[in-house]
């Protein structure tokens, strides 16, 4: 995967297909540009671009060892984008990615064809702190087994662990396996990196055509802090996905691809 230096930090990025107009997607805290291999080929045989990046301290991109704001993110694409003569983009962005999604739309809408906001809030609750603040000390363990067994719960609904327990099993050794000291202090940055976000009174001035994505056993971002941005946001639209969890496009990954192309659809 390609990488370009901003401001003396490489950061990683893909992009795959040949389309005229370019998809987007912005990774959760724990995710890479890896994470989306499975839906690269759903994206790119409709016709579209599929951009990728890991964010200052993701995936492949350099580690970046002193505290930031999640804010900082949103230049990265910026550049990249220039980089690639990229003029505008349909912006997916899931959890955290999200988040650098709003912000990102918020400073440049004229390079945001549409917006897709996943699993996510406008503004970090006091019960997102606090389970942000368990994921910090389970990453402090530097364990990978231990770092699993206290974050996937929040991450996965209880459907998808009653009819998934050895796939999560699976993933449970491999974690334990690659997750290193560096891995876990870049988590705890980007962790922290989010803890004071909040815009929800800004989000009333997103003006791009926005879909909003839930589920309905999400417990980090549930459906009713959803329905409030919805209910802020212009010519904006709520999905709720049906037995699903935090990673709903994982879990329901065909409904949320459907969803995803059928909202760009109607916006190219």
């Amino acid at each position: 995967m390609p990488k370009t230096k901003i401001n003396g930090v490489n950061i990683n990025y893909q992009l795959d297909g040949n389309g005229e107009q370019t998809i987007v997607i912005l990774n959760g805290i724990m995710m890479s540009c890896n994470s989306w291999e499975d839906f690269v080929p759903v994206y790119t045989e409709k016709g579209f671009k599929l951009l990728r990046m890991d964010f200052r301290d993701q995936g492949a991109s350099d580690k970046y060892k002193q505290d930031y704001d999640i804010q900082i993110h949103v230049d990265d694409l910026k550049m990249i984008l220039d980089k690639l003569e990229i003029d505008t983009v349909h912006l997916v962005g899931v959890s955290y990615g999200a988040m650098v999604a709003m912000l990102f739309e918020l400073k440049y809408p004229e390079m945001v064809d549409s917006l897709i906001l996943s699993n996510t809030e406008a503004r970090v609750t006091n019960f997102l702190k606090s389970i942000s603040d368990v994921w910090e000390i389970a990453a402090a363990a530097n364990d990978g087994r231990k770092f699993f067994k206290l974050s996937m719960p929040y991450i996965y609904s209880d459907y998808f662990y009653n009819n998934n327990l050895d796939w999560l099993q699976e993933r449970e050794d491999q974690l334990a396996k690659t997750l290193d000291q560096d891995w876990f202090e870049a988590l705890i940055r980007l962790s922290k990196s989010s803890k004071n976000f909040d815009i929800f009174d800004q989000i009333s001035n997103i003006s791009s055509p926005t879909l909003l994505i839930a589920a309905d056993r999400d417990i980090l971002t549930p459906v009713k802090e959803m329905r409030k941005m919805q209910a802020e946001i212009p010519e904006s639209n709520l999905l709720i996905i049906k037995n699903a969890g935090h990673a709903a496009f994982y879990e329901k990954m065909n409904e949320f691809n459907t969803a995803v192309l059928g909202f760009i659809g109607l916006n190219c």
